[in-house]
């Protein structure tokens, strides 16, 4: 069946949902035919939540990564999310359906920048978040997630000067948990930083019952006036336990789509960002894979992922050991 030339229906024209609806039957007959394991973000569209083999938070996504028995890898987020299952599984063929899916919290830390900055500050042990290329990954001591970034940061000796990048929000966030005092490289990412504090409290007063929650990746001011901050598998799980009725969602509003699944009666409102003629703040990042991008990766096999066996072992260390620890 080819499925792009599939456009005529007995009505005229096949419907969007007729034609996502044959995507998601072809998509399911290459998994197995190709013995292939989709893993998508709960940033990404729901049409692709549905379908994916497991929808995870980064950490989540890694363990999957690195215990699958899948010979092919689709990974259905951003371009660090699958070099990461490519650092893990370097024998099986990882593919990203977009390229040009990046992370602007990634790339406001280049390797490059990144080595002369723990080169100005030598004897510190470098904590670097998931949210990063390869190569960053390579001159790191230990990677963490916002899932496990306190236990990491407390496993570390007190009596161990400690660099933390990329995010500037999350870093001094956890720095307030612990007590520990880190050097902290100036990154963010667009989503998270770019939440109108203003805009917030506007829907606090006009949804009063509704309890804020925020992703540690925020801005102070939206992390103080919230009720509950957490990584995004934190987020969702104190919605799905919480009494509450109402949840106003500082983070990715993806996530929105499986705190419905497990919450049907309840209401969750995105967060706006500072743009006043959206309602809330998308990736645009995340946004960019679709069913048919992911049809035409799984069928064709294209766009891998590649890195260097140097780089590729660098970077495993570090992941490795988060994992060991989490």
């Amino acid at each position: 069946m080819n499925i792009l030339n599939t456009e005529i229906s007995k009505n005229g024209f096949i419907s969007l949902k007729e034609k996502d609806l044959n995507f998601k039957n072809e998509i399911n007959k290459l998994k197995k035919e190709k013995n292939a394991v989709i893993l998508a973000h709960y940033y990404v569209k729901g049409e692709i939540q549905d379908i994916a083999d497991f929808v995870g938070d980064s950490l989540s996504l890694s363990q999957k990564a690195a215990e699958t028995k899948a010979d092919i890898i689709v990974f259905v987020g951003v371009h660090f999310m699958a070099e990461t299952a490519k650092i893990l599984s370097p024998y099986k063929k990882v593919l990203l359906p977009d390229l040009n899916a990046g992370c602007s919290l990634a790339d406001s830390c280049p390797d490059n920048d990144f080595r002369e900055f723990i080169l100005k500050h030598p004897d510190h042990t470098v904590i670097s978040y998931v949210n990063t290329s390869a190569k960053v990954k390579a001159l790191t001591d230990i990677v963490c997630t916002s899932s496990n970034a306190v236990k990491i940061v407390e496993s570390i000796p007190k009596d161990k000067k400690i660099i933390f990048g990329p995010d500037r929000n999350l870093g001094n966030y956890i720095s307030r948990l612990t007590d520990r005092e880190m050097v902290i490289w100036d990154g963010a990412c667009h989503v998270h930083s770019e939440f109108s504090l203003e805009r917030i409290l506007e829907q606090k007063k006009n949804n009063p019952d509704a309890i804020i929650i925020a992703h540690p990746e925020c801005p102070k001011p939206i992390l103080t006036i919230s009720e509950f901050v957490g990584s995004t598998s934190a987020l969702i799980k104190f919605t799905k336990e919480s009494n509450a009725k109402q949840f106003i969602v500082a983070t990715e509003p993806g996530v929105i789509h499986e705190m419905k699944k497990l919450s049907a009666d309840k209401f969750f409102i995105p967060a706006p960002g500072e743009d006043a003629e959206c309602a809330c703040s998308e990736c645009e990042f995340m946004k960019l894979n679709s069913i048919e991008k992911l049809y035409t990766c799984l069928k064709y096999e294209q766009p891998e992922i590649i890195i260097e066996e140097k780089i590729r072992k660098k970077a495993y260390i570090p992941i490795k050991r988060m994992l060991d620890l989490s």
